[in-house]
């Protein structure tokens, strides 16, 4: 798909440097990056413009300032742009130098070949919950997760456990209220949303079924960091049809192995 260039794109008329709005510029930056993030595709100059409200000319003087640095590149022979090799970099270099991602890292793979069912490290970002990496099930169901998408808090098990900090009123005013309304167009009702949140605090893990997908089984326990906070869930993503039996001794090994993970007691 990508050819890896990053020659320039031809910058309109008047989009010289503009001196002391460097933080504006940063911002915008920070911006663009995500909205390529949420496109999860190449798009062309004009468009991203449009997608993050900034002017074109100033846009093409981000994207070719990031071009040069390897962070985008040129993809097809239509303007479009999409992450370049820089990334990738600044990725491997996150994964192989935090010493904790790479225990998290192998131990997905391990619970996956144990398993043989999709594993995933979930987290927030935002008012919104991603899966952060996954391995996808080896079974003949296969369950398979977007990494990085964006998905409503409550149509999650690992959400539950990761507003366990907050208040009730606290998750009301974070949790947007189109957010309850499934896929499907089932409704959570929010007050059965709080009575989940309760509990998941209280029992150390969370059990959803067929809330996003009619046909999945979702657990998650919660990785604490060094101050005891739940910032990250090991989740495990199973037909919904699994064997109680088979649901609870795979509810044990995933919180035996998320506590193994954690930096702080439970």
């Amino acid at each position: 798909m990508s050819d890896g260039a990053t020659g320039l794109i031809g910058t309109e008329a008047g989009a010289g440097p503009r001196h002391g709005e460097r933080r504006r510029g940063i911002d915008r930056v920070i911006v663009l990056l995500e909205a390529l993030l949420r496109h999860r595709a190449p798009m062309r100059v004009g468009d991203i413009a449009k997608m993050i409200g900034a002017p074109r000319s100033t846009t093409y003087e981000i994207v070719n300032s990031l071009l040069e640095a390897e962070i985008l590149e040129n993809v097809g022979t239509e303007g479009c742009v999409y992450f370049g090799r820089a990334m990738h970099l600044f990725g491997w270099a996150y994964s192989h130098h935090n010493a904790h991602y790479r225990r998290i890292i192998e131990t997905l793979d391990k619970m996956a070949a144990e398993t043989g069912e999709t594993v995933q490290l979930c987290g927030l970002r935002g008012n919104k919950y991603i899966v952060l990496d996954c391995r996808d099930s080896s079974g003949p169901f296969r369950i398979s997760s977007d990494v990085g998408v964006e998905v409503p808090i409550p149509w999650t098990a690992s959400g539950r456990l990761l507003l366990g900090h907050m208040s009730e009123e606290e998750v009301k005013d974070f949790i947007p209220p189109d957010d309850y309304k499934l896929p499907d167009g089932r409704v959570i009702a929010p007050a059965e949303f709080f009575s989940d949140v309760a509990l998941a605090r209280q029992q150390g893990f969370s059990e959803t079924a067929a809330l996003a997908d009619r046909f999945t089984w979702c657990m998650a326990a919660p990785i604490r960091d060094g101050h005891g906070a739940i910032n990250k869930t090991l989740c495990l993503v199973l037909p919904v049809d699994t064997p109680e039996a088979r649901r609870s001794e795979l509810l044990a090994l995933l919180c035996e192995r998320a506590r193994g993970l954690s930096l702080a007691g439970s």
